[in-house]
């Protein structure tokens, strides 16, 4: 995470991948949230490839054309909240002696080289403590290379807009996907996104794992393969937490989801659903809003969760 603004302006998420822009800016309906914009625009082949902008000029004239022309109400702000690509990101949980935050500032950057492959010097970092004992704390780090966000951060600029957080996409898709108060459990998260397939554990209100690898062919039994593989990773690096016995689903399209669904339950032996991504949006029980189905919902779930941010925070 890399938040460049402390006042709380009105925000949208944006979130780019190698095949589409999506936004959505949402608004407060009493206790909840309702839709005020909403859009997707396709990105050509070729202007962003593995997460790395490639045409900077056309993605500009995509961003101006989306922010123009989007569902809904006209935005009125230029403030963003936006992802950044799940496989430029290096997340991890790591095991730190119990210090001071302004300790465990200064030591993470002495620390986290062992787990990047990268310098701290040409990286973004954050941390997050995410539990603690007597004796240790456990620290989520976040590493972005400078290349990258400095990429995005030209490119918004040159579009009109303003970041007000650079947010990692696993964790925008754990705040859609995740149901406040249920953070105790152990689950995997799979997002389907273009040709490629994201993998997130989330246990004890963390992320513990995450993973982006390319669909070769669509073979969904090798897709339970890959999942079996991280599940049985984290199971045996964190042997106290509890077990994996639930899978969420979303991104791609509900035909596609639905097929891996039944695969990942009969190979797995777990219960497997589709995930909801307005489930901290709606009220308890609705899964659907006025301008946007369910089934549509499960493509923005990304986006979703980088719009909850920006107003849970205004």
């Amino acid at each position: 995470m890399v938040e460049f603004l402390s006042i709380k302006p009105e925000t949208f998420g944006l979130d780019i991948s190698d095949s589409s822009l999506k936004l959505i800016k949402l608004k407060r309906k009493g206790r909840f949230f309702g839709l005020a914009s909403f859009g997707e625009f396709k990105i050509e082949p070729g202007v962003v490839k593995d997460g790395e902008i490639k045409n900077e000029k056309v993605l500009v004239e995509i961003i101006k054309n989306a922010v123009e022309k989007n569902k809904g109400e006209k935005l009125n702000t230029e403030y963003i909240i936006a992802s950044l690509p799940e496989q430029k990101t290096f997340l991890k949980v790591i095991q730190m002696p119990k210090m001071t935050k302004e300790e465990l500032q200064t030591a993470i950057f002495f620390e986290v080289e062992n787990y990047i492959p990268l310098s701290v010097e040409q990286v973004y970092l954050d941390f997050q403590i995410v539990g603690s004992d007597n004796l240790t704390q456990e620290v989520l780090i976040v590493a972005l290379p400078k290349n990258v966000v400095n990429s995005y951060l030209s490119l918004f600029k040159k579009a009109g807009l303003r970041p007000r957080v650079f947010e990692a996409e696993p964790m925008a898709i754990c705040r859609a996907l995740i149901k406040n108060g249920e953070g105790d459990n152990s689950w995997v998260l799979i997002n389907l996104k273009g040709d490629r397939i994201n993998f997130i554990i989330f246990s004890k209100n963390s992320i513990r794992l995450t993973s982006s690898n390319p669909i070769s062919g669509g073979n969904l039994v090798e897709l339970a393969g890959q999942t079996k593989k991280y599940i049985e990773y984290y199971q045996s690096h964190y042997p106290k937490e509890k077990r994996i016995e639930k899978i969420l689903l979303c991104g791609g399209e509900k035909g596609n989801l639905e097929e891996l669904t039944k695969t990942l339950s009969k190979e797995l032996k777990l219960e497997v659903k589709l995930g909801n991504p307005l489930v901290n949006i709606l009220p308890q029980g609705k899964k659907a809003l006025p301008q946007m189905s369910y089934e549509e919902s499960l493509k923005y779930s990304t986006c979703l969760g980088l719009a909850l941010r920006g107003i849970r925070y205004d």
